[in-house]
């Protein structure tokens, strides 16, 4: 295999397919974690297609497994009329039991939120972001946006002041 083709080869299996904006603006993110998802055949082709959105979705636990809930791939009109294609359904996450438990414990005892922020593809294979999370107040989020604001105001004086960088 030529450089050429590795490289070719890299760029296809690497893309992000969906990005949860939200999730920084609502919560402060402490861990991120990488799960692999359970999904039948039509979802594959409708995420190939760029048909997922994971922005109102998030992670629960049950019975020690965890699950994605709320995340919307929308099935193609081609898709096999065998088989009833619900949207929304729950989908299992994939990870090694004692990272599932150091997350579950997590949840359940110190109030965190699993929340996804990407999906994306790892040879050939769709994998799923998670961060651990805390809500923010809306004190939390004013102060947010204006430390964004101060470092954006800074960045543009330091450019007026100094034209080499």
């Amino acid at each position: 295999m030529s450089k050429k083709d590795k490289n070719k080869k890299d760029t296809e299996s690497g893309g992000t397919i969906a990005l949860n904006k939200r999730a920084r603006h609502e919560y402060h993110l402490i861990e991120r974690h990488e799960a692999g998802l359970a999904l039948q055949g039509w979802e594959v082709k409708a995420i190939r297609a760029g048909r997922a959105n994971i922005g109102e979705s998030y992670a629960i636990v049950r019975g020690g497994e965890l699950y994605l809930f709320g995340a919307r791939i929308t099935p193609l009109i081609t898709a096999s009329t065998h088989v009833v294609a619900d949207d929304r359904r729950t989908r299992k996450l994939l990870m090694h039991k004692h990272e599932i438990d150091k997350l579950v414990g997590k949840v359940e005892r110190e109030g965190y939120t699993l929340i996804p922020t990407a999906m994306y593809w790892k040879r050939n294979k769709i994998k799923l972001e998670l961060a651990l999370a805390k809500g923010k107040q809306a004190h939390d989020k004013r102060a947010a946006s204006k430390e964004r604001d101060w470092q954006r105001e800074k960045a543009r004086v330091m450019r007026k002041h100094n034209p080499d960088a």
